[in-house]
């Protein structure tokens, strides 16, 4: 049986290394981590290797289950695709595992718990956002991927895996950056239907 940790932040400015070294006294040989938004699967390229990689008998461990998803739904349905494989999940804080009879309780409510504070997360932030605007302070969110580099980096030969790694940021995040690039160009050569009429 292997233990595999997941660790994860939803900032470039934030640290994942207190939930690392968390999991590695736990056991976990293997951790992986991402930089990326708990608000749904999409984007979370090392989640989704660990899905498609472990195996019966094997354990998915987590820090807390917020870590691992801020929708109810979502980690439901992470519990079940482990299950469906023999796995099991562990939560290190509050510590539960799926192996025991009040697991899946305690999924179902901790993952409600988490997707309400998200959904007060952003209702707070919507106030705050609509209080700057009359206060004429607020400028906008500051782009979280640096699209110029990674063009840069695409145009220098390197792949899409390689940019993410050295970012910091998911391969889905480049992927995103070279995509909205190449509709930009599409729509930079355009004709001007006005000037044909």
């Amino acid at each position: 049986m292997a233990a595999i940790g997941y660790c994860r932040v939803s900032h470039l400015s934030q640290d994942y290394a207190s939930q690392e070294a968390r999991l590695r006294a736990h056991g976990c040989e293997i951790v992986r981590a991402e930089k990326v938004s708990g608000k749904s699967r999409e984007g979370r390229d090392e989640l989704a290797s660990i899905l498609e990689f472990i195996r019966e008998g094997d354990e998915l461990v987590c820090v807390r289950l917020d870590r691992l998803g801020r929708s109810t739904r979502d980690v439901l349905n992470l519990v079940h695709e482990l299950q469906a494989k023999g796995a099991s999940l562990r939560i290190l804080e509050p510590a539960f595992s799926t192996n025991e009879g009040t697991g899946m309780m305690l999924v179902t409510v901790l993952g409600m718990v988490a997707e309400m504070e998200r959904q007060f997360l952003a209702e707070r932030q919507k106030v705050g956002i609509e209080a700057a605007k009359k206060r004429g302070v607020y400028k906008g969110r500051k782009a979280s991927v640096p699209v110029n580099r990674i063009q840069e980096m695409k145009a220098a030969g390197h792949r899409p895996s390689a940019i993410a790694k050295e970012l910091g940021i998911s391969r889905m995040s480049v992927h995103r950056a070279l995509k909205n690039q190449q509709a930009n160009l599409a729509i930079d050569y355009l004709p001007d239907t006005q000037s044909l009429s």
